[in-house]
């Protein structure tokens, strides 16, 4: 029988968003009896077109319709784009109507998480937007409750509507400890629920 997985599907410009989609699918693993699978989606043209091969370069592959339909549970992350996500991850799940149909993702935990370069260029607006669609879905949004000392602390990133970080007017601000912790818990919270495990 297969190992349950959950999904950690993202897209990445700068690499920040990157960066924490690799802590969230680290605190998925820390759950155990579970995998993390991680995967991106290409870039688009202004046409609205795939524009990268169909195997990137480096870094994971890109995400398939049956990476969504087999998962346990799923956690989309993107950069902030004007308090959005960005198009890149939007035109893929527009695609996913065969999904939403055969009501392949109900009751399936969801979360997801954002990075930004403004302190505050919308941050929990873009987490929203990536939750509309799960719903959609019907899928089981998870945030992140109170009971993560780092939301009560942060200083940068991270809220209840799930992990988020601050990259800096540059791109270049490292995520601290607190935004790592918060991812962390986040990968570990929607692979406890995957399970059939209390939130």
């Amino acid at each position: 029988m297969a190992v349950p997985y959950v999904l950690v599907l993202y897209y990445s410009r700068s690499g920040a968003t990157a960066e924490m989609a690799q802590l969230v699918a680290r605190g998925v693993q820390q759950q155990g009896g579970i995998e993390a699978r991680l995967r991106t989606v290409p870039a688009i043209s202004a046409n609205s077109e795939q524009t990268e091969d169909e195997i990137p370069a480096q870094g994971p592959l890109y995400c398939e319709i049956d990476d969504l339909r087999d998962c346990a549970g799923l956690v989309l992350g993107s950069p902030t784009r004007f308090g959005n996500m960005a198009a890149p991850l939007k035109y893929f799940i527009d695609q996913t109507s065969s999904l939403w149909l055969s009501g392949a993702m109900i009751d399936k935990p969801a979360a997801a998480f954002t990075s930004t370069s403004s302190l505050h260029g919308g941050q929990e607006s873009t987490l929203l937007s990536m939750m509309l669609p799960l719903l959609h879905h019907g899928m089981l949004v998870a945030g992140l409750p109170y009971s993560e000392s780092g939301l009560s602390s942060t200083g940068s990133g991270g809220t209840p509507y799930g992990a988020s970080h601050w990259a800096g007017p540059e791109n270049n601000r490292r995520i601290d400890e607190t935004e790592a912790s918060l991812c962390l818990a986040l990968g570990k919270r929607v692979a406890r629920l995957a399970l059939g495990g209390r939130a």
